[in-house]
């Protein structure tokens, strides 16, 4: 049981603290539709198992003790925030009435970009790799292990989706619209951000998954 409320309080912070996907699901739910931000959540989710994955399957491990592999999945993750940053910081305002942000990502392209966004992001793989580490008993039953996961996937599911909503609604949503392409490239400038430190990690190297 003590096993449990770890993982459960470890992830929810997780979750909360701010990062790529906070920024990307409060993007599109802002800017595009609440759809949008909440299948961006739904991609973020499935990013997690992918992390989750690979752990129980013990390529964490790998991941952990070979510095040159995490370093690659660093560049990877800042490149495509980088890209993803500079599409937003390139917006312009809309022109006519058919040019709606609902229509700018299809649902296949929300579930796209919350799943790489996450399935790239280390700060996930960092998380994940050292709670199955660090906190989880190595003699835990994988049913058990595998149940972590999916709480781990659905609370993210949950907290990103409660994200997407309350960015979506109300009055002051549709205020903000008629200057999304400046709220566009502020959130671009953020991602450019995240993915630019990453690089510089990456560049100069320290062992993420140390302990004192």
């Amino acid at each position: 049981m003590s096993e449990w409320i770890a993982v459960i309080s470890i992830t929810l912070l997780a979750c909360i603290s701010p990062g790529p996907d906070f920024a990307m699901v409060s993007r599109n739910g802002l800017l595009l539709s609440r759809r949008a931000g909440v299948l961006t959540a739904v991609g973020i989710g499935l990013g997690v198992l992918v992390h989750v994955s690979y752990t129980l399957l013990g390529l964490g491990l790998l991941l952990q003790q070979s510095l040159w592999l995490f370093n690659a999945l660093e560049l990877a993750g800042a490149a495509y925030l980088v890209y993803l940053g500079v599409k937003m910081l390139r917006a312009k305002p809309a022109t006519d009435q058919l040019d709606t942000p609902a229509a700018a990502l299809s649902d296949i392209a929300a579930l796209r970009t919350g799943f790489l966004t996450n399935a790239l992001n280390p700060k996930t793989s960092v998380f994940i790799v050292s709670l199955f580490m660090q906190v989880v008993r190595p003699d835990t039953a994988l049913v058990t292990q595998v149940a972590y996961g999916g709480f781990i996937a659905v609370a993210h599911i949950g907290w990103f989706s409660l994200v997407a909503l309350c960015f979506s609604a109300g009055p002051v949503r549709e205020k903000l619209l008629a200057a999304r392409h400046w709220i566009d490239r502020v959130f671009g400038g953020l991602l450019v951000s995240f993915g630019v430190l990453l690089a510089l990690r990456a560049t100069y190297p320290l062992n993420p998954f140390a302990t004192r």
